[in-house]
């Protein structure tokens, strides 16, 4: 069986093209003992609350339908946000020589975040440039690539 994110993910990218969005992402995760599904859409020049409130209404009804969860959850739609999390190989090449943070698993020379310029990514591996120096990281070494402001 698919992953609920996958499942979700398929339901709801028609659903935010509809709305002139794309899907960002899906993320199904638990916190303080509550199960959130989260969908992520992003737009040209911004996403409206108008726009996240569409894609929930619409989207809603479906999920229901589908009943891809088991159990009681909270279903939010909202913005990608500015400092988004960067996990396909397109969001990469989309913000090439951008800022991002990279969290690592474990410390490297004595620290799990670095902020830098994205330089390449190739297969999960991220090159970024810190203070003019190159760092590359390997996608075994790294928890999370998040733009940064």
């Amino acid at each position: 069986m698919s992953k609920i994110t996958d499942i979700v993910a398929e339901m709801a990218a028609p659903v935010a093209e509809k709305h002139g969005c794309e899907l960002w992402d899906v993320e199904y995760v638990k916190e303080a003992g509550n199960w959130y599904l989260r969908v992520y859409i992003d737009c040209p020049g911004g996403v409206s609350i108008d726009q996240c409130e569409a894609v929930s209404r619409e989207l809603d009804p479906l999920l229901d339908e589908r009943d891809p969860i088991e159990g009681a959850y909270t279903f939010e739609v909202s913005s990608a946000g500015a400092e988004r999390k960067l996990t396909r190989p397109g969001d990469f090449e989309r913000f090439m020589g951008s800022k991002v943070e990279v969290r690592l698993y474990s410390a490297k020379n004595g620290r799990k975040e670095y902020v830098g310029t994205l330089k390449s990514y190739e297969s999960g591996d991220v090159a970024i440039e810190v203070g003019g120096a190159d760092m590359e990281f390997k996608k075994s070494e790294i928890a999370g690539v998040r733009l940064r402001i």
